[in-house]
């Protein structure tokens, strides 16, 4: 009985998981907007779809979720059950990933990745995030 609960409750959590429009897409938006920077989101033109796009500048930022994504972080640790299914899905997120910034930066385009840890320092994010993309196109009053 208990792991038939389990199962279930995991597969709510699971159904409600997003892919556009995440927290963390939202918070970096939220920084990068108010530090002047103007970009498109889910930007549909290119391969992956990259989270946040300046097209001017040819540079792209993916929001990744550790998780998800397989980062070596506290938060991207893979779950005690279900390893069978778990270990191939997140290889083969990180082998399209890697796949997606091959493909884009052959294609001239300079890529960033966001970790969705990174977020807890944004300060610290905020800086890597200015370094890439140069000076914001809206002058801040």
């Amino acid at each position: 009985m208990v792991d038939h609960v389990t199962r279930r409750k995991r597969s709510e959590i699971m159904s409600a998981v997003q892919t556009r429009n995440t927290g963390p897409e939202v918070r970096l938006r939220s920084l990068l907007h108010r530090a002047g920077y103007r970009f498109r989101i889910d930007y549909r033109r290119l391969p992956g779809r990259p989270d946040i796009a300046l097209p001017g500048r040819r540079k792209l930022i993916f929001v990744h979720g550790c998780f998800w994504h397989g980062h070596k972080c506290k938060y991207g640790r893979l779950p005690k059950s279900n390893l069978a299914y778990w270990k191939p899905k997140i290889a083969a997120n990180r082998r399209r990933d890697k796949a997606r910034m091959k493909e884009l930066t052959s294609a001239g385009w300079k890529v960033l990745v966001a970790w969705q840890c990174e977020l807890r320092d944004e300060a610290g994010l905020m800086k890597r995030v200015r370094s890439f993309l140069g000076k914001p196109s809206v002058k801040r009053k």
